[in-house]
């Protein structure tokens, strides 16, 4: 990168200046290009009208998915007012992807709402346990297991991904029978037919094709304490789900208690149906706000 001439000047308080006025340029882009297609005045309204009146939205996304996957929610939470972190789930193991996120909440003060998606509702089960700002959970199409179940056990017989792995998953490396560290991609056919139903032929191109992969031990490993044991919880039920079906949405939100709605959405309802989406989210916050 060529150095711009302001920095070559002689002049020491002049180039001070100009680095800090750079910086403060750098990091606001930087800001900008984390917290998805939002507008900045957006960005900017939020922190005015929000200040600590409303919780902290927590989102955290699924297998075969990264934060992006959240961006049509956080453009509506932001307008809202509501302050969102979407943060990364590493999909490597479900004690350590707990860990992963419970560090991130840790660093957050103030009332918060955690939101997960598919497998991330497996991660916030277990990452939110016994950290009290915590004042409502939000499944969305998820997994809500109790002690000592996996999620891939919860998935249940009318599942797409309850068939033979190998015409399923692609397996890095491509060694069979897959390890616990066996990275699993969805085959294309999968994610056209089952996993980003709703969605448009390019958009359902651009999901197989950047899909984050899962280690195979993290989608079976066993949960521990849950965290609706002790939190309110919500959940958002995709009755056209074909990863989870509703059927196995229902019973593990009504085992956990959690105040239901359903929506006519696929496993990618949070893209498809963003508003129905993000509204629950919120009731959720009003909710668990009215309480406190």
């Amino acid at each position: 990168m060529t150095i711009p001439r302001a920095y070559a000047g002689p002049h020491p308080r002049k180039r001070t200046r100009t680095v800090a006025a750079l910086l403060a340029v750098l990091f606001g882009v930087a800001a900008f290009a984390l917290s998805g297609p939002v507008p900045a005045q957006s960005v900017v309204a939020h922190e005015n009208r929000s200040g600590a009146s409303k919780p902290t939205i927590v989102l955290v996304h699924g297998a075969w998915a990264d934060a992006s996957s959240w961006s049509r929610v956080i453009s509506r939470l932001a307008r809202d007012g509501y302050p969102v972190r979407a943060i990364p789930n590493p999909l490597r193991s479900l004690s350590g992807d707990a860990a992963s996120v419970r560090a991130f909440l840790e660093t957050l003060s103030g009332p918060i709402v955690l939101v997960g998606h598919s497998y991330g509702g497996a991660v916030i089960t277990n990452a939110a346990t016994g950290i009290p700002n915590i004042k409502a959970l939000v499944y969305v199409n998820a997994f809500a297991p109790d002690e000592g179940e996996s999620a891939s056990e919860l998935l249940g017989p009318d599942s797409a991904l309850s068939g033979d792995p190998t015409t399923l998953f692609d397996f890095v490396p491509a060694t069979l029978p897959p390890g616990p560290n066996t990275d699993l991609y969805l085959k294309k056919s999968v994610v056209f037919t089952s996993f980003a139903t709703g969605l448009s032929p390019a958009r359902k191109l651009l999901v197989w094709a950047t899909q984050r992969p899962a280690a195979a031990g993290g989608l079976n490993e066993r949960s521990g304490v849950p965290a609706w044991r002790t939190i309110p919880s919500w959940y958002l039920i995709g009755v056209n789900d074909k990863i989870i079906p509703a059927s196995a949405q229902r019973f593990m939100a009504e085992r956990a208690g959690s105040t239901v709605t359903e929506y006519k959405a696929g496993h990618l309802g949070l893209i498809s149906d963003a508003k129905t989406v993000t509204r629950g989210i919120e009731r959720a916050a009003k909710a668990s706000a009215s309480v406190r």
